[in-house]
């Protein structure tokens, strides 16, 4: 069965070209005009994947996004026209997995929307289990224990920096190295974006985040996780 992708964009032109594309690539797609009909319909319709534009009538983009993550872990692009870093950096912070900004061909999305649902549906990872400083990753089911806690919250990117990070525990690793590890070559190199997904996972896995035990900052470098 293909993925269901709801687009949430208020320009027509925008929505009705990447509604055509995708479905001619396979997909099966939704559309909304606003942002409370996209949050009505992402509750009904359950969809694989949202792409979300910030800049919606009724509800803005960034409350759909907030919103939406209080209440599933439902992978969220962001669309953006705006080019300034920091708007971009609000979504991430807000829970969205990626962002793509405007102008954008439909190839593009394409392959972003591939590459997330890649790291939802674990294709990319083995059948194995990481373990380290009392929490355990199972890969293939791509769930999280913290001493026998469950976490539910975390976004599929968080899912995949936090294993990142296990996997190399100990050895520190640039912004770019997760970047890389977390986006691949679709994604757009900004390092804070790693700062706004470290900020989130931390949020939920750290008992004080502002003191963090597990993912430690490497001034000059980067991030490592705690042996």
């Amino acid at each position: 069965m293909s993925a269901k992708i709801l687009i949430v964009e208020d320009e027509r032109k925008i929505a009705i070209g990447l509604q055509n594309y995708l479905e001619g690539v396979g997909y099966s797609t939704l559309t909304a005009s606003d942002g409370q009909i996209g949050l009505d319909m992402a509750r009904r319709e359950q969809p694989d994947l949202i792409l979300l534009d910030l800049m919606l009538p009724v509800v803005d983009g960034f409350t759909v996004c907030r919103t939406l993550r209080a209440e599933s872990s439902v992978p969220i692009i962001m669309l953006t026209a705006r080019v300034e870093e920091v708007d971009s950096l609000a979504g991430l912070e807000l829970g969205a997995d990626d962002y793509i900004t405007k102008p954008f061909s439909p190839r593009q999305v394409v392959a972003r929307i591939k590459a997330v649902l890649r790291r939802v549906n674990g294709e990319l990872e083995p059948p194995m289990i990481l373990r380290k400083n009392g929490i355990e990753i199972d890969l293939q089911r791509r769930t999280v224990l913290i001493e026998q806690t469950p976490i539910t919250s975390l976004t599929p990117t968080e899912f995949d920096l936090l294993v990142t990070l296990v996997r190399s525990a100990g050895r520190p690793l640039t912004r770019s190295q997760l970047l890389d590890a977390v986006q691949g070559e679709e994604g757009e190199a900004y390092d804070r974006t790693v700062d706004a997904h470290i900020k989130n996972v931390r949020r939920k896995i750290e008992p004080n985040p502002s003191v963090p035990r597990y993912i430690v900052t490497v001034f000059g470098i980067g991030y490592k996780f705690a042996e």
